[in-house]
């Protein structure tokens, strides 16, 4: 009897340990998934060709894309890291002033693998006690001006002529108006021209901002090279935005720069209004030499106390407002040369024609 049990043990222990098909295989390694192809991009917002770092809000918007991510990780600089499921974040910095920020995305796999990418920009944050460009027309398209900016008026306001004495008709062609080379030509030709019945010798444009950009108070700036001729009159300046209802000069005037056709030496700034029905102004000038020559920047501070006129950032001018001056409410922005009249004077009898020239028109608030 003992002998039938130790055999039996002997063959249990021989059959449990021979390894047969039981064997056990070894652990399966985890699938690893890497995303590739990361690609970021990065808009600064209001960054064009004259504000290349933006627009000064400080926004950008980040955009990354990448093969097999689920999800990307954010860095601004040396702050904490953003996550989001689909790649789009927008960003504000407040650091004032123009700064360099590094962009770094991560992208990350469904099995928390990762890859990363980074690019340096350079952001504008304004500071809100600066000036802030509210319009501006910087003559970059060829051809005719932007009719979403600028009128050019043709019919005088009594339909007949225009006021003090100019002999010139204004038209809306591109022969007394057009963009070139970056700067707005205003043309002054002397041709036969019948507009409403009525033959001149001369013709230009008057180029304005009515019903499109009227504002009240701030700075303007236009850089421009003004015509050589004699009995040409140019001027860039503003009427009040009434003047419809109200005429003139109830709605006012502020002339930026003006210049006679017989003294091409100097400039001349001056505001109008109406003092009980008489027509009141103030106006000075200032010495200039080579206006027709080279490009000058004509300026003006416009603020509820006061308007200040500027000649290359030199102030020559300077009026105290007041609640019974008209120059409390919205004016629009006029660009054109007159012919003869009482600043222009009498016309050279070789004159063919002239230009001014404007670079660009910027105001601030």
């Amino acid at each position: 009897m003992l002998k039938r049990l130790y055999f039996f043990v002997f063959v249990l222990l021989v059959s449990c340990s021979s390894g047969g098909d039981d064997a056990i295989s070894p652990p399966v390694e985890p699938e690893t998934i890497t995303p590739s192809n990361l690609v970021l991009t990065v808009n600064i917002v209001g960054a064009d060709s004259n504000n290349p770092n933006g627009d000064g809000s400080g926004v950008i918007q980040c955009t990354a894309t990448a093969t097999n991510a689920v999800k990307f990780g954010f860095k601004f600089g040396s702050e904490a890291e953003i996550q989001d499921a689909d790649g789009s974040l927008e960003h504000t910095f407040t650091t004032k002033g123009t700064n360099s920020y590094l962009i770094t995305v991560f992208a990350y796999s469904s099995t928390d693998h990762s890859i990363s990418t980074f690019k340096t920009i350079d952001v504008y944050v304004t500071d809100s006690s600066e000036p802030q460009l509210i319009w501006a027309d910087e003559f970059d398209v060829e051809g005719a001006v932007d009719t979403a900016k600028w009128f050019a008026e043709t019919v005088p306001p009594n339909n007949g002529s225009w006021w003090n004495e100019e002999v010139q008709h204004y038209t809306d062609r591109l022969e007394n108006a057009f963009i070139s080379n970056g700067t707005l030509k205003i043309v002054a030709k002397k041709e036969n021209y019948t507009f409403q019945n009525s033959t001149k010798a001369y013709t230009s444009a008057r180029l304005i901002t009515k019903d499109k950009f009227d504002f009240t108070y701030g700075t303007v700036e236009v850089r421009a090279k003004l015509p050589a001729s004699q009995g040409t009159w140019p001027a860039i300046w503003l009427l009040g935005s009434n003047i419809d209802s109200v005429g003139w000069p109830i709605c006012g005037e502020i002339d930026i720069m003006e210049q006679t056709g017989a003294d091409k030496n100097k400039v001349l700034g001056t505001c109008h209004w109406s003092d009980n029905g008489n027509t009141a102004s103030y106006g000075l000038e200032s010495t200039i030499s080579n206006a027709a020559t080279e490009f000058h920047v004509y300026s003006m501070e416009w603020t509820e106390t006061y308007i200040k006129i500027f000649l290359d950032e030199v102030e020559y001018y300077e009026i105290a407002l007041n609640n019974n001056l008209p120059f409390n409410k919205d004016f629009f922005l006029i660009l054109n040369i007159a012919m003869g009249g009482t600043l222009g004077g009498t016309i050279n009898s070789g004159f063919t024609e002239d230009t001014m020239e404007i670079d660009y028109i910027r105001v601030y608030q």
